[in-house]
């Protein structure tokens, strides 16, 4: 079951909130699956909201995310490892695609200024 749901996340964290939202329409959710969840959901939106913050609290958003996101430790009973395990997910495939969408942020954000930079006047 693992390796079917992570592969329905593909490489586009965006598929992701697609993922949750059939999950939840799909089967009667447990409150702690619920839970876990909007965990979830919640630290990866905002790794993906504030990954390019400049203000303070934005980079500290992120920073919190991350550092939970990232962390190996699953001695607490909602690490992120634990979570993704009892969602059957791989944790080690979503922050793989956390970082490439992090990596390729800088990428797009040049290409989109390039193209919206250069207008021609009709």
């Amino acid at each position: 079951m693992k390796e079917t749901t992570t592969a329905d996340l593909g490489s586009d964290l965006s598929l992701a909130q697609q993922y949750f939202d059939s999950l939840r329409r799909s089967e009667h959710l447990e409150p702690e699956k619920a839970l876990l969840i909007a965990l979830l959901e919640d630290a990866i939106d905002t790794y993906r909201k504030f990954s390019r913050a400049q203000d303070r609290e934005g980079k500290e958003q992120f920073r919190e995310a991350e550092k939970w996101i990232m962390a190996l430790d699953d001695r607490w009973i909602f690490a992120f490892n634990n979570v993704c395990e009892l969602l059957d997910l791989d944790p080690d495939y979503i922050r793989r695609g956390l970082r490439e969408m992090s990596a390729r942020a800088p990428l797009q954000a040049a290409t989109n200024h390039r193209r919206g930079g250069r207008r021609r006047a009709a």
